[in-house]
């Protein structure tokens, strides 16, 4: 377990990190601007999901074999690119008559919120960018005489996620709140919340195919 000071630092550093918007930000946002504050902060509860399965792989070794396989690294980027570029183009494409078919608010309720938590999910656990950055991140902080190395990363990870349902949640919210002000100005606005949302997803994608590293 990581002494009060060495989570106090931790925790300092990891919000310096996730008050600048990085790519799960823009999702989020994204999401937030397309389908109100809930889809935002259901789709940010399925990122820090997605997150907490990053920190488990971390924390038994396994994002070491993603780390030093070229093969392992390139599958997953690529696979996490076509889905984002897939959920924008399908937005982007889709006609303003049969929007509600491909939104995020299409559905029941229940539907629709169940729909962005899973797709948060896929986006971050297909980001092998997440991994490495946990992978980089979390040992930095762990102290081998003060327990098990896993049981030291598990506990920043957690604390990681819950400073970011913090940060992100507030970003979900704006969005959202911003989502609600635009839908009540008409047709032309919701078009563009269709538009802006999915070449947030295609810009995200394609930057994921061609980036390297990063936080997230």
């Amino acid at each position: 377990m990581p002494d009060a000071a060495t989570l106090g630092v931790f925790a300092a550093a990891a919000l310096a990190l996730l008050v600048v918007p990085g790519p799960s930000v823009l999702y989020i946002v994204a999401r937030g601007v397309e389908g109100g504050r809930s889809a935002g902060l259901v789709s940010m509860l399925g990122v820090q999901a997605g997150a907490l399965v990053h920190i488990l792989f971390a924390a038994v070794g396994l994002s070491a074999v993603l780390a030093s396989s070229a093969t392992a690294f390139s599958i997953v980027k690529w696979a996490g690119a076509a889905y984002l570029v897939w959920l924008g183009l399908r937005l982007v494409l889709s006609r303003d008559e049969n929007e509600a078919r491909f939104s995020v608010s299409a559905g029941t309720g229940r539907q629709k919120l169940s729909r962005a938590f899973a797709q948060g999910v896929v986006v971050n656990v297909f980001n092998p960018k997440t991994a490495l950055f946990f992978l980089a991140f979390l040992p930095q902080f762990v102290d081998p005489s003060s327990g098990a190395a896993w049981a030291q990363i598990a506990v920043l990870g957690l604390t990681f996620v819950a400073l970011a349902v913090c940060t992100d949640g507030l970003y979900a919210l704006l969005s959202g709140t911003a989502a609600g002000w635009l839908r009540s100005k008409g047709t032309g606005f919701r078009r563009g919340q269709r538009l802006f949302s999915g070449g947030v997803y295609v810009a995200l994608g394609l930057a994921t195919a061609v980036s390297g590293g990063g936080k997230d």
